[in-house]
């Protein structure tokens, strides 16, 4: 039976990840620039009209708006909204004093740490969410031996057996079994190659990755790859907080790495574009994730975090990567592309963005409207 999520539980749980994941990231930028003396104009949550705010002695004004789905810092002398360092005739009108407090006076590697905050603080939150559960309960270790081999499973197929250690696939060293866990989860129906030690001896298995379809307790189907082993055991180690940081920061690697691997293979074909997901597939799940239990819930969190700051960082103008991308460039040509090519990339930049916003929307529309029927 299907269980269904009160759809203000949607509403509820999409804000409560948005809303403080978003407020992070732009307080990264804020704080960074006010460490290298950059004054800030406003700092909203949200876009469009303000529904509440304040104003500080710093003179920055502090805003809740209208639409929940962003938000951003304004620094002083950031006259143009897609935040390039131009210096126009407005600006230099400016005092020195006046002009000292701009973004685009600072040193170029002072305006890249200032953009790389955000997506930092994004990481920095996952590495820490992470690391409290390890901390809280312990770092699970699974054995890289088998311990049970499926029935008709592509694993029995090829021909591996309950004793078999695997220490390798496609080339890979096995040091972690959550790795080659995540990456046949990811890889249905393609070929891998295992290293497996047998008797002292290390033997190859060549054979495709099994293709399971799966459903959640909430109707959600997912194409999933299984090779019908199941390890020998599991067991938790109790880490230390300073091990617990650094397992949250490999931890986090790893979803950024099967993120990007996830990516390539939408752009590849090799998995359906309707595995994109936008604001309302965030918010269906948000709630599903909430009806599990704060765990999930929390765990749901980092993940979200983890892929805001993997997307900011994508190359595209109006993004950071794309700010980051022109400091690059700035830096190997020893000054900043001309306004006009800045201005063509960040229009181009941006109609992608919303091309996609609208594509991922219609594509949860359409998700939820199966689901439902």
């Amino acid at each position: 039976m299907i269980e269904t999520v009160p759809w203000w539980m949607w509403i509820v749980g999409f804000l409560c990840v948005l809303g403080p994941l978003v407020t992070v990231h732009e307080l990264g930028h804020y704080l960074v620039g006010r460490w290298f003396g950059v004054k800030a104009d406003a700092f909203s949550v949200g876009f469009g009209s303000e529904i509440l705010g304040y104003t500080d002695k710093r003179g920055t004004r502090w805003k809740l708006a209208a639409i929940p789905l962003g938000g951003y810092v304004q620094f002083a002398g950031d006259m143009d909204p897609s935040s390039r360092s131009v210096e126009n005739e407005e600006w230099l009108a400016l005092s020195e004093e006046e002009r000292n407090q701009t973004f685009q006076s600072k040193a170029l590697w002072k305006r890249a740490l200032i953009v790389f905050a955000g997506p930092f603080t994004n990481f920095a939150v996952a590495v820490l969410i992470l690391a409290a559960f390890a901390f809280a309960y312990g770092q699970p270790q699974i054995s890289s031996t088998v311990g049970q081999v499926l029935d008709e499973s592509p694993a029995a197929a090829a021909g591996l057996q309950p004793g078999d250690t695997i220490v390798s696939y496609d080339g890979n060293r096995v040091t972690d079994f959550r790795e080659l866990q995540g990456h046949v989860r990811l890889n249905p129906g393609e070929e891998i190659r295992l290293g497996v030690e047998r008797d002292g001896e290390e033997q190859f298995f060549d054979f495709n990755i099994g293709v399971v379809e799966e459903q959640d307790r909430f109707g959600n189907e997912y194409r999933l790859g299984q090779m019908g082993v199941q390890a020998d055991g599991i067991e938790f180690v109790d880490v230390g907080p300073i091990s617990a940081v650094g397992i949250g920061v490999v931890e986090t690697g790893r979803i950024v790495k099967m993120s990007i691997e996830g990516l390539g293979q939408i752009i590849t074909g090799r998995r359906p574009v309707s595995e994109l997901g936008g604001p309302i597939k965030i918010a269906k799940i948000s709630g599903e994730r909430m009806a599990m239990g704060w765990q999930s819930f929390v765990e749901f969190v980092a993940l979200i975090s983890i892929n805001l700051a993997f997307i900011n960082l994508l190359p595209i103008p109006a993004l950071d990567g794309g700010h980051l991308a022109f400091y690059a460039a700035e830096a190997v040509r020893r000054k900043p592309l001309g306004p006009r090519s800045q201005e063509w990339a960040f229009r181009t930049g941006i109609a992608f963005v919303l091309a996609l916003m609208l594509f991922v929307t219609i594509n949860d529309l359409v998700s939820l409207t199966g689901i439902m029927s």
